[in-house]
């Protein structure tokens, strides 16, 4: 190995080609699956692969029986009665994007959840309908079942027509839950990855517009035919526009005001959700106060206004339409895909946030199964919706047993009370559903700011071209120093390598972008650790060591912290889910009265993950481009590196990487300039030197303290060694 040399080295090695150097290191040649070895493999046949399969298969097996039932069972009680009260609303309010009236919006929030709870892996989502999915279904509806078709518009003929778009919903959400269920069976999971952020935040704004200017007629009460055709909304808007005189003032009025309400109490929930216990269910207290005023002021015989008229029964099962499948064939696909990538979107933030797998072939099985069971009994598309699942989390659920508790109240809905809900205006479901469409309206402000970060990454279209410009799975290795020079190879191909203790150095052979940053962060877990969990379990334990110091369970001795009491193991699910995010911060001793090592021997009933690396190399000699999502993430796990005192180095990146990077304000407090070297062999050497001086420091230090302890020890022993 090349020893630094103050500030510089210098590098004696004979000028090699390819063939010169592996003749003069030995390589290993290594086995290299074929296909026929990988498709052996997938179809043969263990106690151990169908034990693995039916597990997969059926996740609810693998958690259901590890339940802990006295510590999680009320907060998934008090989790699943407020989610299902928010789903019944939804439910009903979703219905009205669909083109299809209100009660079969609740076979859409009740079958998926059941099926689902059997097949998903997510823990914290709540299954049923979402508006942009809604929407993509209401416009199949128009275009086979046009409002033209109403003719005179008398009561048969309105209830044979919505029969009629019933079974289209139906048809269309059947058809999609196949396409998702074969997409699952042959492995191809993977496709939301070809989905970027900017992307999915793009579709969905623009698909907010589209409901926002669908429920204008509800709100006005205006007779608003259906536009399924290039710039249909533009049509729209000129139709109620063309008619506004005619407006009915009682459903306006009471639109407007349930939309102050609703916004306004959703900003007290987003700006106080720390203190609030729960979320305050403002969509089921305007829903019941809407529902009483029109019964007892009798709205629809005063003020003319249009009313939900619910018919709750369970609908027997029907076989999908085979005409209607073979005209929404591209609807289907696209309604199974999009409701796919949201779904595991949503689930995605949840399982980084509280730290579990999930599996993108067994979400599109799940979602598939639920799509067909929903569509047999005449309900529409389900996917999640953000705010529906953040009262499921946000409220305490920790399993889909939440999910199971949401569904019985939907269920109760369905066969007890919801006759209560006959009385409630249209325009009041208009109103709840232009109230969940905040979130999405709101990311409108982050075009400006991706325009100013990466111009590129705002006109994204997403499409298979811009995929194959890039590279899906980047091929990722670990390195080594060969022949101890400036030379630094796959490890796995030669015997002659060295690798500093602590060091690893992580090569990617491609561009970063969107659809393979997610791989590469997997990748760069597993030749590490996962850098999240460590953070985690350590501010957790310094947690638990606060608290033990106020009790006077641990005193601080000279040769450590020792137990005064009983130890006491902590559980994963200690802490609240509100603070969870606290987890994430770097971890703070100054407040304590020794340091931790986390290397030593901690109290008992506390662990911490041992890490015995101290620093990473990334070779990005490669890396010809980095985009926007890729950043946003790659800047994520260098910070979650960082807080653990791990030193993160980027090696070969040309300069005009760190230009984006610079003007993308990749760099803090934490994340700095400092950390990029010219070359793989810069890097290393910084590292020795760093550690050289950092142990001749601490050897210094050990002396000085010594000298002060022992002196006439020290003297006796200088003057028998006067040398």
């Amino acid at each position: 190995m090349v020893e630094p040399v103050g500030n510089h080295y210098v590098i004696a090695r004979p000028v090699y080609s390819e063939n010169a150097f592996n003749e003069e290191h030995e390589k290993l040649h290594r086995y290299h699956k074929t296909f026929w070895d990988h498709l052996k493999h997938y179809f043969s046949c263990s106690p151990q692969r169908v034990k693995k399969i039916a597990l997969n298969l059926f996740p609810v097996i693998s958690w259901l029986p590890a339940y802990r039932f006295r510590e999680w069972v009320l907060s998934d009680i008090v989790s699943g009665i407020n989610t299902g009260l928010v789903a019944v609303l939804q439910g009903l309010a979703f219905a009205l994007l669909v083109n299809v009236p209100p009660s079969y919006g609740l076979y859409a929030a009740f079958f998926p959840v059941l099926v689902y709870f059997i097949f998903g892996t997510s823990r914290h989502i709540s299954v049923g309908p979402f508006p942009v999915l809604s929407l993509m279904v209401g416009g199949v509806v128009t275009r086979l079942v046009p409002d033209d078709s109403i003719g005179n518009g008398n009561s048969t003929n309105i209830s044979a027509i919505n029969d009629e778009r019933v079974m289209v919903a139906a048809s269309v959400t059947f058809l999609s839950g196949i396409v998702q269920l074969l997409l699952g069976i042959f492995r191809f999971g993977f496709i939301v990855i070809y989905l970027s952020q900017s992307l999915i935040s793009g579709f969905t704004t623009a698909a907010a517009i589209h409901v926002l200017v669908s429920q204008l007629k509800f709100m006005f009460q205006l007779p608003v035919p259906g536009f399924n055709k290039p710039f249909g909304i533009i049509y729209t808007l000129e139709s109620i526009f063309s008619q506004i005189t005619e407006t009915n003032v009682a459903d306006l009025v009471t639109s407007l005001v349930v939309l102050l309400i609703v916004f306004v109490v959703k900003e007290m929930n987003d700006r106080y959700k720390e203190k609030l216990p729960t979320p305050i269910p403002i969509e089921l207290l305007v829903t019941v106060l809407a529902a009483l005023v029109s019964h007892f002021v009798n709205f629809e015989e005063k003020f003319n206004v249009a009313v939900s008229f619910l018919s709750l029964r369970f609908q027997t099962p029907v076989a999908p339409d085979v005409g209607i499948l073979q005209n929404c064939i591209g609807d289907g696909i696209s309604i199974a895909i999009v409701g796919f990538a949201v779904a595991f979107s949503v689930a995605k933030v949840y399982s980084i946030k509280h730290d579990y797998p999930l599996d993108g072939n067994q979400e599109l099985i799940a979602f598939g199964l639920g799509n067909i069971v929903g569509g047999s009994f005449k309900g529409f598309a389900s996917s999640t919706a953000l705010s529906r699942s953040g009262v499921q989390e946000s409220t305490g659920g920790k399993t889909q047993i939440a999910g199971i508790i949401s569904s019985v109240i939907v269920l109760v809905v369905i066969l007890a009370i919801g006759f209560l809900l006959a009385p409630l205006q249209k325009s009041v479901l208009a109103s709840l559903a232009l109230g969940n469409l905040k979130g999405m309206l709101m990311q409108f402000k982050e075009v400006g700011i991706l325009w100013r970060k990466d111009k590129y990454d705002c006109f994204r279209c997403g499409t298979p071209t811009t995929v194959c410009m890039f590279v899906h799975s980047p091929s990722c290795t670990v390195l080594a120093n060969v022949g101890r020079s400036n030379i630094y190879r796959n490890r796995k191909d030669y015997t002659d390598i060295y690798e500093p203790e602590g060091v690893k150095i992580f090569r990617c052979s491609s561009p970063i972008f969107f659809a393979n940053i997610e791989f590469f962060r997997e990748k760069l877990i597993t030749v590490g650790f996962n850098p999240l969990r460590v953070l985690r379990k350590r501010n957790k334990a310094l947690r638990k060591i606060r608290k033990m110091l106020k009790k006077g369970e641990l005193r601080v001795t000279p040769k450590g912290l020792v137990c005064m009491a009983n130890p006491m193991y902590e559980s994963d699910e200690e802490l609240d889910n509100n603070k969870i995010e606290e987890l994430d911060q770097p971890t703070i001793m100054t407040d304590l009265p020794i340091r931790i090592n986390w290397s030593t021997d901690l109290p008992p009933g506390i662990t911490v993950p041992q890490v015995n690396i101290h620093s990473i190399i990334l070779d990005f000699s490669s890396v010809s481009f980095l985009d926007f999502s890729a950043m946003t993430v790659l800047r994520k796990t260098l910070k979650e590196f960082v807080r653990l005192n791990i030193d993160v180095y980027i090696a070969g990146a040309h300069g005009g990487l760190l230009d984006k990077l610079e003007r993308s304000a990749f760099f803090d407090e934490e994340i700095k300039p400092s950390m990029f070297f010219l070359t793989i062999h810069d890097a290393v050497l910084h590292i020795l030197l760093k550690k050289d001086i950092a142990k001749q420091e601490r050897i210094l230090h050990t002396i000085s303290v010594f000298k002060c302890k022992r002196p006439r020890m020290l003297l006796t022993w200088k003057l028998s060694n006067p040398a």
